[in-house]
């Protein structure tokens, strides 16, 4: 018997990768919108964003697989684009993994473009340059620091989900089943063998995440708040 499954590895791995391509291409321009907002509405976005970081993962679940359920308006849509159903499916962690996982992709660059302040931001408009082409040209480049820390974070903390892929997901192999579940499954069975080589796995990818966080990100590594499992 396979110490390993890798089907639910690859997975784990598609899933981390496909949530935090995602997540830079709409926190990038989200986070500088944000940076250089000062409405009276700030705060109330703020905290929605940061929101995942206290809320425990079965709570958001249980609201998640709530509004993916076929008869909301959201699970009736997907089911007439897809002919799928959105909860537990590949596609419901997808998203449900989007929402759980952006405050550690935005915060990273909220506050680096916070740090970068305007003055870049007036230079370039005062040559003319489009807001667009500010953020590609100007922003973007300096903030390649926090740009790393963000995507290393998100793919970090989307490797360990457990409550909320369990609650969206269910235990389904080949389709939901990630690594974490695949480690719960072999503890249940009291297969520590098989358990032991899957937590190895999993405590490997995120070290090494870590580590070149670390090693070559070391002035901009932002400390986030511990979340619950």
């Amino acid at each position: 018997m396979l110490l390993i499954d890798y089907t639910a590895l690859w997975l784990t791995i598609k899933l981390a990768l496909l949530t935090t391509i995602i997540l830079l291409g709409l926190c990038v321009p989200g986070a500088w919108w944000l940076s250089r907002y000062h409405g009276r509405w700030k705060p109330f976005i703020e905290t929605l964003i940061a929101l995942p970081l206290v809320l425990p993962p079965t709570v958001l679940g249980f609201y998640l697989l709530i509004a993916f359920a076929p008869t909301t308006w959201l699970g009736q849509s997907w089911l007439w684009l897809t002919g799928t159903q959105l909860a537990f499916s590949f596609s419901g962690l997808l998203l449900a993994s989007i929402i759980y996982s952006l405050p550690f992709v935005m915060q990273p660059l909220i506050a680096s473009f916070t740090q970068l302040g305007i003055q870049y931001d007036e230079v370039a408009m005062g040559l003319g340059i489009a807001p667009t082409q500010r953020l590609l040209l100007v922003s973007l480049p300096i903030a390649k620091p926090a740009l790393l820390s963000a995507a290393t974070l998100g793919f970090a903390h989307t490797l360990g989900e457990f409550g909320l892929v369990l609650m969206i997901g269910g235990n389904i192999p080949g389709e939901t089943q990630l690594l974490s579940i695949a480690l719960y499954n072999h503890v249940e069975a009291i297969e520590y063998a098989q358990a032991h080589a899957l937590a190895a796995v999993l405590i490997g990818l995120s070290f090494v995440c870590l580590f070149l966080l670390y090693r070559f990100n070391r002035p901009t590594m932002q400390l986030l708040p511990q979340v619950k499992r």
